[in-house]
């Protein structure tokens, strides 16, 4: 019999327990941190009460699912993670999941909900039950890593490029302001005010970033051009969690620049792996650019699209 409750705070060490044995099942080890779970539930745009579930079967937690809306009122995310020998536990909670998004979306003035959840491509959830409900593949991302040679060489910036921390409070308006900007083309991008975004980051929730891993990049005359955003606290890798060049600056060799110089930067810190998330369909051509780096496909990850009216 499966029983289902909503999450709480109290709940991130089986909810990470649960997210390890998914990531266990599909992808061979688990690279789900508490933090990241802990950090997910305070969430500010989810109420845990409305908008997550828990599915229990025995006693046990087989299933969790939650969504939030990061701006536009019918554009509403999704997590979903369930056992893989408990696919009535997850196709209940998906129902929950469609319901509750279509009810926020209406609640907020939409006429729809359009529904997001990001899966592994071979992922413990059952697919055709979940084409069986109407979802469709829309787009795949790529998790691609690289291995730091221990001491790695800073390398040499393009001519008139120089690069800092975004410790000042300034710097760290300015490094939104190009993220917004840069990734605005970017499939599925909403705009984030400086408010929202320092609370994805958890930097409202005293959690950081690390503020020295935000580097800005200025080119001599045209000011700052450039900007990555990093973060070293993940257990499995150091993480690149947004790489943006303004586009009259393109393929002047300054994304690459940044990545060699975050590869130099985490193998300072004694870290052997860096990774991040690319869209194979990137029309920046970011793909390419990782690729030439000597990062490769760590896992890849689809990004499954449900409309409800």
């Amino acid at each position: 019999m499966v029983t289902v409750r909503p999450a709480g705070p109290n709940d991130a060490s089986d909810i990470c327990a649960l997210m390890n044995a998914v990531d266990l099942f599909e992808i061979g080890r688990p690279e789900t941190d508490l933090a990241e779970v802990e950090a997910d539930l305070l969430h500010p745009e989810m109420d845990l009460a409305e908008d997550s579930w828990l599915a229990f079967e025995g006693g046990a937690l087989v299933a969790y699912a939650c969504l939030w809306c990061d701006g536009d009122p019918e554009r509403i995310d999704g997590d979903h993670y369930v056992l893989p020998d408990h696919q009535g536990a997850g196709q209940r909670l998906l129902a929950l999941l469609e319901a509750r998004a279509l009810a926020r979306a209406r609640a907020a003035g939409a006429a729809r909900a359009v529904v997001h959840l990001n899966l592994h491509t071979a992922p413990s959830l059952d697919l055709e039950l979940l084409a069986g409900r109407g979802w469709q593949r829309v787009r795949r991302h790529y998790v691609m890593t690289v291995g730091l040679a221990p001491h790695a060489a800073a390398p040499v910036p393009p001519p008139g490029l120089t690069l800092r921390e975004a410790t000042a409070e300034a710097d760290r308006r300015i490094a939104h302001a190009l993220l917004m900007e840069t990734f605005q083309e970017h499939f599925d991008h909403q705009w984030r005010s400086y408010e929202q975004w320092l609370d994805d980051l958890g930097a409202t929730r005293g959690e950081g970033p690390d503020w020295s891993l935000v580097w800005l990049a200025a080119l001599a005359g045209h000011g700052d051009v450039a900007v990555l955003v990093s973060r070293d606290d993940r257990a499995a890798m150091g993480w690149v969690r947004s790489l943006g060049v303004r586009a009259e600056h393109r393929g002047r060799g300054i994304g690459g620049y940044l990545l060699r110089h975050a590869f130099a930067v985490y193998a300072g810190r004694g870290r052997d792996t860096l990774g991040l998330g690319v869209d194979t369909r990137n029309a920046t051509g970011a793909l390419a650019l990782y690729e030439a780096h000597g990062m490769r496909p760590h896992y890849a990850v689809d990004t499954w699209e449900i409309t409800l009216r």
